[in-house]
């Protein structure tokens, strides 16, 4: 049997910016991306702590220590520059895989530098 479990967040990180008219996605730093263990394409959920907006897209790369968290396309509408966000992916694993299993939680300060990380690929 899989089980679909939660894999990885990036935690209260700051949206730096909103692109409209860019053809959708949220890109991540690279850094962050890094980190979570998220990859480039993936799709990830998104929830914004300041207005309660929850969305999915996919995540593209943005610069390597930039500390940017940019929406792009229609989600762009669902936040404002300066919105906390967590930032969370999900994976189906077996019961094996599941044995010793820790998500990843990648901590930020309120310029998305890490500040503590956590679970499997710490």
């Amino acid at each position: 049997m899989f089980r679909e479990m939660f894999k990885s967040k990036i935690h209260r990180a700051t949206v730096t910016d909103a692109d409209l008219h860019y053809e959708g996605s949220i890109g991540i730093d690279l850094d962050l991306m890094e980190a979570s263990g998220i990859r480039e394409y993936e799709k990830v959920d998104i929830w914004n702590i300041t207005n309660g907006e929850r969305f999915q897209t996919y995540a593209i790369e943005g610069r390597r220590g930039s500390g940017e968290i940019c929406l792009n396309g229609a989600a762009a509408r669902k936040v404002h520059v300066g919105d906390m966000v967590i930032i969370a992916t999900f994976a189906m694993y077996d019961e094996k895989e599941l044995e010793n299993y820790k998500p990843t939680v990648v901590q930020v300060d309120a310029n998305n530098k890490i500040v503590q990380k956590t679970g499997a690929l710490v």
